[in-house]
């Protein structure tokens, strides 16, 4: 299933993300530094929504309290609380 994900205080503006269960199938960042962003997604690719969350999260750009790593870790929590309220229903 693919998400989408408006980005806060980066470069990047928006991630579109491909899961499949609980693996990252790809990863898309739109804006920002295109190598760095290449670089993360091919890193992240089939690995587990909890292990790249774990790695990600926190990471601070130039002060801004967030980086487009974290936000891809922000991105993942939210899509494990939508796949939890889906899987309730």
């Amino acid at each position: 299933m693919k998400y989408q994900y408006r980005t806060q205080k980066t470069c990047c503006q928006l991630i579109e993300i491909e899961i499949d269960n609980d693996i990252i199938k790809s990863v898309q960042f739109y804006g920002g530094c295109m190598g760095n962003h290449q670089g993360i997604s091919k890193l992240v690719e089939n690995m587990k929504i909890n292990d790249v969350i774990s790695k990600l999260s926190g990471i601070d750009c130039g002060g801004r309290g967030t980086s487009c790593p974290d936000q891809l870790s922000k991105a993942l929590t939210e899509i494990q609380k939508q796949q939890n309220l889906i899987s309730c229903n």
